[in-house]
């Protein structure tokens, strides 16, 4: 229950911020779709949204568990295990060929094919490789980190908006 609801809050979130995005014409010097292909597979896009997306949902799924059993203690174990079947069955299913294709544009707006061939070295370099490879521990680490943080400020909206539908109307 609670993890759909972050679920679809990050998605949301998501959406959002993709739609917040200022327009930007594609450069007269724009890398071809096959050097930003080549960049993500120097970056090992695929695998790494792959792996941060199975981390954020085991992240959500250890750090929500015991706060949704406080919340909600009529959740039993089933339900928690269809919770997390259907989980897992989402990141499997999870277009991401489909999410790269469609990031490729982006990259060619915002990227002449000079940075991009630039990136692709530094990806490719045993620093670039280091960093795309500690990026999911970080990444991981950090969520762990600021998560209590977000947690408490999700509680406190909820919490006054809750306080503001409770109280009477003048």
């Amino acid at each position: 229950m609670r993890l759909k609801s972050l679920l679809c809050a990050c998605l949301f979130a998501l959406s959002v911020c993709a739609g917040a995005q200022t327009t930007v014409s594609i450069a007269p010097d724009a890398a071809s779709r096959e050097d930003v292909k080549k960049l993500f597979d120097v970056m090992a896009s695929r695998e790494q949204m792959t792996q941060m997306m199975q981390q954020l949902f085991a992240q959500m799924q250890s750090l929500n568990r015991e706060q949704l059993k406080k919340k909600h203690p009529e959740v039993t174990e089933a339900d928690l295990a269809r919770m997390d079947r259907e989980s897992e069955d989402l990141i499997k299913n999870f277009p991401l060929d489909e999410m790269l294709n469609d990031m490729v544009p982006v990259y060619q707006r915002h990227f002449t094919k000079s940075e991009i061939d630039a990136l692709t070295a530094f990806y490719s370099s045993p620093a670039g490789q280091k960093f795309l490879h500690e990026m999911p521990a970080v990444t991981a680490e950090t969520m762990r980190a600021v998560y209590p943080r977000i947690q408490a400020e999700i509680d406190g909206a909820l919490k006054r908006s809750e306080q503001k539908t409770d109280a009477p109307q003048k």
